[in-house]
C-alpha cells in the first residue's frame, strides 16, 4: 500500500508541474492562444481522473502503470511538437511567431542603426509592436531573417531617393553610380566587344554583382564615363615567351612592344647575347580590368596531311631523306567550339570532322648507309671555350665604326680550335685581314670561318669531323691580341653565330 501511495504522489506532482514545464501558466486574467488553452484543459482533466481513480480503487496497481505511461506519452509528444512562443504584432497585425522577444528587439536595433548610418539622423522603426505569449508548433516559427526583412523594407521605402548602385568585382567594390540602367548597359557593352555572329556564349571571367547602397555623400557617386574608365582600364602583368630559332633580344622586345631595357629588367639573369632555343623569357602583358570569356562555334576547312610511304635508299646516309613522289593534301570540313579569353584562343573542342577530299600518298626515300664520322650533324658546337670580346654587328675598332661579321673569342696563344661540325675544308691558308684562316663547308652548304690562327692543322679538301682540332689560336692578320674570330655564313651571307651555337 505504501508503494501505491508513493506512486500516487509522484504522478500528482508530475501533473501539477507539467503546465510549467510545457510553458503553460495558470494565471488569472492571462490571455491564451488556442494551443495553450487546449493543453491546459487536457492536463486538468487528466489530474482529476487520477484523483478519482485513486479515491475508488487504491489497489488497482496496473491502472497506475497505464496512467503513468499515458502521462509520459503526452508530455513527450507535446514537448517534441510545441515550444513556448510569442506572437508578434505590429499595429495589431500579426507579423509572425518567435521563441524570444529579443529576436524582434535585435532586428529593430539592427535596422535603426543601419538607418541612422545611411540617412544621417536618428532613424526609428515605425509601428506599435506588441507580443502575445503562448505555445506554437516548432514548424510554425518565423525565421529571424524574415523579421529583419520586414523592418528593412520599411527603411527601404524611405530610402528610395538615396539608393545608388555599387559595382563589386570579385568581392572588391569598384565604384558607385546613380543610374542602374546605364550601368547595366555599360557592362553589356564591355562584354559584347568580343561577341560576333559565331558566338554562342559570353560571360565575364570575374564575378560581377550590382548591389544597392545608400549614401548621402555625392562625392562618392561616379558618372558613367568615370566608371567606364575604371572598368575598361588595362593593368600590366607578366607572361612568358619561349625563344625560337633566329630570335634576338632586340627582336623579342620589339615584337612585344617593349624597350630592351624593359625586357632586361624583367630578365636580370639572362645573357642578352646568348639566348638558347626553348629558353623562357618574362615579357609584359596588358591585362584588361574585366576579362570576357566567349565560346564560338566555327565551321572551317582543314588540310589533311598526305600519308608517307618510305623506301630504303642505300646510297644515302642514315638520317637523310628525299621526296620521290609528292602526294596531294586532302581537305576536311571541321566543326568546333573555340573558347577565348579577351579574344585570344584558349581551347578548341572538335565536334565533328567530315572528309571532303582524301589525300594521296607521298613516297620518300630514306638513307640506310652508315653516316661517316666527318658528315655534318646539322648542329654546331663551340669551336673554342673562352670569353666573347666582340659580338656580331656594328662596333668601334681602331678608332672607327665598322661592321663585324662574326664573334671574337679570347684565348691563350696556341690553344686548340675544333670544327663546329663535320664537313669539308674548302680553304686553309692566309687571307688578308683574316690572317691564317680555315673555312669548312658543311653538308647543307653552310660555312664556318676560323680566323687569326697561329697555325693551321688541316688542308683544303680534307674532310673533318665535329670536334676535330683544325688550328691553333693566334693573332695573325688584322688583330689586336690572341683570339679566334668565328663566322657562320648561310648562302654566302654572314649571320649571328650565337643564333646557331648551343
Amino acid at each position: 500500500m505504501d508503494g501505491i501511495l508513493q506512486k500516487k504522489e509522484t504522478i500528482l506532482a508530475l501533473l501539477r508541474s507539467l503546465p510549467q514545464r510545457l510553458g503553460v501558466y495558470e494565471k488569472k486574467g492571462r490571455q491564451w492562444n488556442v494551443y495553450a488553452k487546449w493543453l491546459y484543459i487536457r492536463i486538468r482533466r487528466l489530474r482529476c481522473a487520477c484523483q478519482n481513480l485513486w479515491a475508488g480503487h487504491h489497489a488497482v496497481e496496473p491502472a497506475v502503470f497505464l496512467l503513468v505511461a499515458a502521462i509520459s506519452g503526452v508530455a513527450i509528444t507535446l514537448t517534441t511538437l510545441y515550444t513556448p512562443s510569442y506572437a508578434v504584432y505590429v499595429d495589431g497585425v500579426e507579423l509572425g511567431v518567435v521563441a524570444d522577444q529579443a529576436i524582434v528587439e535585435d532586428a529593430v536595433a539592427l535596422v535603426e542603426a543601419q538607418g541612422q548610418r545611411l540617412f544621417g539622423y536618428d532613424y526609428q522603426v515605425e509601428g506599435d509592436i506588441s507580443f502575445q505569449a503562448g505555445l506554437a508548433l516548432k514548424t510554425d516559427m518565423t525565421d529571424e531573417r524574415d523579421i529583419e526583412t520586414y523592418f528593412f523594407t520599411q527603411m527601404d521605402e524611405m530610402g528610395d531617393a538615396l539608393r545608388k548602385y555599387q559595382v563589386v568585382v570579385s568581392g572588391t567594390a569598384v565604384g558607385i553610380t546613380a543610374d542602374q540602367d546605364a550601368l547595366n548597359a555599360l557592362l553589356e557593352e564591355i562584354r559584347n566587344q568580343y561577341v560576333n555572329e559565331n558566338t554562342i556564349s559570353s560571360e565575364f571571367v570575374e564575378v560581377i554583382t550590382i548591389e544597392p547602397v545608400y549614401t548621402a555623400q555625392e562625392s562618392e557617386v561616379l558618372d558613367i564615363a568615370s566608371l567606364r574608365g575604371i572598368l575598361t582600364a588595362n593593368t600590366t602583368g607578366e607572361t612568358t615567351y619561349t625563344v625560337a630559332k633566329g630570335d634576338t633580344f632586340n627582336a623579342i622586345a620589339f615584337a612585344n612592344d617593349m624597350s630592351v631595357s624593359e625586357l632586361r629588367a624583367l630578365n636580370p639573369n639572362a645573357d642578352i647575347n646568348r639566348l638558347s632555343i626553348g629558353q623562357a623569357l618574362n615579357i609584359k602583358e596588358e591585362i584588361p580590368f574585366l576579362s570576357v570569356a566567349t565560346m564560338e562555334r566555327l565551321a572551317y576547312t582543314e588540310e589533311i596531311a598526305c600519308p608517307v610511304e618510305e623506301v630504303a635508299d642505300p646510297s644515302m646516309y642514315i638520317g637523310d631523306s628525299k621526296i620521290l613522289v609528292q602526294g596531294e593534301t586532302g581537305e576536311a570540313l571541321v566543326e568546333a567550339d573555340v573558347a577565348y579569353i579577351n579574344g585570344y584562343e584558349k581551347e578548341r573542342i572538335i565536334l565533328s570532322t567530315t572528309t571532303v577530299s582524301a589525300p594521296t600518298t607521298t613516297t620518300k626515300a630514306v638513307g640506310t648507309m652508315e653516316r661517316p664520322r666527318t658528315a655534318s650533324t646539322g648542329n654546331f658546337r663551340w669551336p673554342f671555350s673562352g670569353r666573347i670580346t666582340s659580338y656580331f654587328g656594328g662596333r668601334y675598332i681602331f678608332g672607327s665604326y665598322s661592321y663585324h661579321s662574326g664573334i671574337d673569342i679570347s684565348g691563350n696563344y696556341g690553344a686548340s680550335i675544333v670544327a663546329a661540325d663535320g664537313g669539308t675544308v674548302t680553304f686553309s691558308g692566309y687571307k688578308g685581314s683574316y690572317g691564317n684562316l680555315v673555312i669548312i663547308t658543311h653538308d647543307n652548304g653552310t660555312q664556318t670561318y676560323y680566323a687569326h690562327c697561329s697555325s693551321l692543322l688541316v688542308s683544303s679538301g680534307t674532310k673533318v669531323y665535329q670536334g676535330q682540332t683544325i688550328a691553333r689560336v693566334g693573332s695573325t692578320g688584322r688583330s689586336t691580341g690572341s683570339h679566334l674570330h668565328f663566322e657562320v655564313r648561310v648562302n654566302g651571307t654572314a649571320v649571328n653565330p650565337l643564333s646557331y651555337l648551343p
